[in-house]
């Protein structure tokens, strides 16, 4: 199978994109795909100008177009700006799959100038859903709604985001430490993030005195948190990736206490920071959500707290600091849930599956186009 991979989002390390499509790449390599990844290269500017952009997105897909009759399918990161390679890959007969981590009602969140074209957006998208031989979305929400905009006439599956269970592991080691007890956030640091609720819940009467807060990253929050910085708040920047895993192994507990910004979690949440504290052995608390709350309920790795509540999150971490043995009984769970289940080397059988499916003989004269969301999901 020769496969184009292409994402118009630029992967930087340590950003969740960067794990899902490396991870993924390399996980069909070793199972015998031949995959050529393409995306963009700011030459390490991570806030290109627009204009700069959309030359890149034109060139990429410039390159796609040049070598389509090579490759047996493209799979798509999804992208507005990807209808050209998509429509004409339609026309030439190369099969497209669409892989979905949000809805594009959440794009102006990102970028605000972007409200204005969101009609274009909706419409472009509708397309390229509508040409693809299969759906990909990170929770059963997003599967059943991208789905949905179809007409329920393209197959979708839901192939959750994951964790390297070898990178991220209990007592991993490295060169960065925190002492203990500290509560961990690591991400981008976005605006749905729930960066007030974690500050607020820090200086709550509740909060344990002696556990600190350690925040990861870099965004638009990050001036808040400098702001925040003190005795229980820890802010350590951007943290290369291979350093995170002792950072994390390291904490009481993991938290990702996200807001619903313009509804956007709605359509359920998949954070890879969730499943990459599993595979540490660190208990997670999560903001109730479809997708990351069901898999700690369901698990009993982790505790779940309403949304924007500072108050609760408080408790939580309090929960876990005075239960010693409760922390080390969910923190093991994690770890054999995450080996067991959301490794991305099984993330990636899985999207090998759909690709097969998606090319087999015949298939784009069969029924797969028209069976619903629901009958046809790839679980991990």
């Amino acid at each position: 199978m020769k496969l184009a991979y292409l994402t118009l989002q630029a992967t930087q390390e340590g950003q969740a994109a960067h794990a899902h499509v490396h991870e993924i790449v390399q996980g069909l390599q070793r199972r015998g795909v031949d995959v050529t990844l393409f995306e963009p290269d700011y030459g390490g500017n991570s806030h290109p100008k627009p204009l700069r952009r959309l030359l890149q997105f034109a060139r990429i897909q410039l390159r796609v177009l040049l070598r389509l009759r090579q490759f047996d399918a493209i799979y798509v990161r999804s992208h507005f700006a990807a209808l050209p390679l998509v429509v004409m890959a339609k026309l030439a007969g190369v099969a497209t799959v669409q892989e979905i981590n949000g809805p594009w009602d959440e794009l102006p969140v990102s970028y605000p100038q972007m409200s204005r074209l969101m009609a274009f957006v909706r419409f472009g998208m509708r397309v390229q859903f509508r040409f693809a031989k299969a759906l990909i979305g990170v929770t059963p929400q997003l599967a059943t709604w991208a789905a949905g905009e179809t007409g329920n006439k393209v197959p979708s599956f839901v192939i959750p985001n994951g964790a390297n269970t070898e990178l991220f592991e209990p007592g991993a080691g490295g060169t960065v430490t925190v002492a203990s007890p500290y509560a961990i956030f690591f991400g981008a640091l976005s605006a749905w993030q729930g960066v007030p609720t974690m500050l607020e819940a820090v200086n709550h009467r509740d909060w344990p005195e002696d556990v600190k807060l350690v925040i990861v990253g870099d965004g638009s929050e990050a001036g808040r948190v400098r702001a925040a910085v003190g005795n229980r708040v820890v802010y350590l920047g951007k943290i290369p990736y291979g350093n995170m895993p002792a950072i994390i192994a390291g904490a009481m507990v993991s938290l990702s206490a996200q807001n619903n910004l313009h509804s956007r979690s709605d359509t359920g949440l998949s954070p890879l920071k969730v499943y990459e504290s599993m595979a540490c052995g660190v208990p997670v608390i999560v903001s109730d959500f479809p997708g990351m709350a069901d898999i700690v309920r369901e698990t009993n790795t982790g505790l779940v707290i309403p949304c924007q509540d500072a108050g609760a999150l408080a408790r939580a971490v309090a929960t876990l600091h005075h239960s010693p043995q409760l922390r080390q009984e969910m923190g093991a769970r994690a770890r054999q849930v995450a080996v067991e289940n959301h490794s991305w080397d099984k993330r990636a059988a899985d999207t090998l599956r759909v690709l097969e499916a998606v090319l087999a003989k015949g298939s784009s004269k069969s029924t797969l186009g028209t069976v619903p969301a629901t009958d046809r999901p790839v679980t991990p």
